[in-house]
């Protein structure tokens, strides 16, 4: 078989269909936080859509519904953890030391 005629032949690769990572039961809901925790980072951000494999309207409600269960405080803005001391001190020192005086 020449190349010109390889082109047009479609592969033989089987194509195995991923479940939704939502399943038609479950309601999208600021309430629903087991289902609503799943789309959030350790740091508290919305994943995106193409991590989250959701659909457009799948997306739009998670984000409405993480949106709203942050006002009502179900879930924080930002998860700080004590334990990451990237921008914390290691010494109090004042922030006066090192600026210049003016001369009077």
């Amino acid at each position: 078989m020449d190349k010109s005629k390889r082109l047009f032949l479609k592969s033989k690769r089987s194509f195995r269909r991923r479940l939704p990572p939502i399943p038609s039961g479950d309601r999208i809901d600021y309430r629903n936080m087991s289902l609503i925790s799943r789309f959030i980072s350790e740091q508290g951000k919305i994943l995106s859509r193409r991590v989250n494999r959701l659909t457009l309207k799948q997306q739009r409600l998670i984000t409405i519904a993480i949106k709203q269960a942050r006002i009502l405080s179900l879930l924080p803005f930002l998860n700080n953890d004590k334990n990451d001391k990237q921008f914390e001190r290691s010494e109090s020192t004042p922030r006066t030391i090192g600026l210049r005086t003016r001369n009077k």
